[in-house]
């Protein structure tokens, strides 16, 4: 949440047609294409609010900026709005739970450890990614290994 509150317009690429952020944490960056869902809500958003001048990309009606706080209370106040039929199966659904199903999308999409330990940027104190928390998060189905199996050869 912190890349997000703290991410500033000069790090933010974003047009109709394509984009991308360069995300810092601790001194680590790394840059990251855009899904075009994310890109093109990012995108209105921006155009949305392009009369105001900021630094911050994300900005708040009482500071410069949207802070962590100010994601998870949102965040919050979404899940409130949902549906009743809604509302069950979102209730504990966390910031968390998103990251993990993204691990495990994008595993299944052919995506190898490294590459979703570095879009997650999870960096390790040798500036390596964490290719053992992502594997932690992804499992495999008996179907993806069966497939698999179909490209070696004797």
């Amino acid at each position: 949440m912190s890349e997000i509150s703290w991410l500033q317009m000069t790090d933010t690429h974003v047009d109709s047609k394509a984009g991308w952020l360069h995300i810092c944490y601790k001194n680590k960056c790394r840059d990251i294409d855009l899904m075009d869902e994310a890109r093109k809500a990012l995108y209105e958003y921006l155009q949305a609010t392009c009369d105001i001048e900021r630094i911050y990309v994300f900005v708040s009606q009482r500071s410069e900026r949207l802070t962590v706080g100010g994601i998870y209370y949102w965040f919050h106040a979404l899940k409130t709005q949902a549906l009743k039929d809604q509302h069950i199966l979102i209730q504990d659904l966390t910031f968390h739970n998103l990251q993990r199903d993204f691990d495990y999308r994008a595993r299944k999409a052919g995506w190898s450890p490294e590459e979703v330990a570095h879009y997650l940027g999870r960096p390790t104190e040798k500036d390596m990614y964490a290719i053992e928390t992502t594997i932690g998060y992804t499992q495999t189905s008996r179907e993806q290994i069966k497939q698999k199996l179909k490209n070696i050869k004797g």
